[in-house]
């Protein structure tokens, strides 16, 4: 099954007469920063593996690397599914003593949401809570970029928050 996208809006398609306070919706929705700033900062490594590989070989890839999900890629490197650690606590659950032989298609998520190096985070970030996910595979030209997290978002734009800030401050000062 093919990665599903979804579509995010055209900032400035419409007229804004709004104002808005200091929420982090405001914030984040005026930041200019894009999918491809994190990626600049983070690199383009994804770790794969494949649809037939065993849970336990995937769960000691996920220790050793120290991430929370795997891509799922068949032989020619097309995205078939993703596989993170909250689906293989939720299968220990369901059949305990018994996962780490199942293989990786039996458990990976099939539909796997992906964004573009020119999503604005804030959309990117906004799409992540609402789908319940963490880990969001990055798509050029059908070809796998780079993967993001939620915490990739937060730390990015925390970073910014700081910079401004500090940027403030000395506009204060002079």
């Amino acid at each position: 099954m093919a990665p599903t996208s979804y579509q995010s809006p055209h900032v400035g398609d419409k007229e804004d007469k709004h104002t808005y306070s200091q929420s982090a919706e405001s914030n984040l929705s005026h930041s200019q920063s894009t999918v491809a700033n994190i990626l600049e900062q983070k690199g383009s490594d994804v770790v794969t593996v494949r649809p037939s590989d065993t849970i336990g070989t995937v769960v000691e890839t996920l220790r050793d690397k120290r991430i929370g999900a795997v891509v799922v890629t068949d032989q020619n490197g097309a995205v078939v599914g993703i596989l993170s650690e909250r689906d293989i606590v939720r299968r220990l659950a369901d059949t305990p003593g018994r996962t780490l032989p199942q293989k990786v298609e039996d458990l990976m998520t099939r539909e796997v949401q992906v964004c573009n190096p020119e999503d604005p985070l804030f959309e990117v970030l906004k799409h992540m809570n609402e789908g319940r996910f963490r880990h969001m595979p990055v798509m050029k030209d059908d070809a796998m970029v780079g993967i993001i997290t939620v915490g990739d978002v937060v730390g990015y734009r925390l970073n910014e928050l700081e910079y401004e800030a500090l940027r403030m401050r000395m506009m204060i000062v002079g």
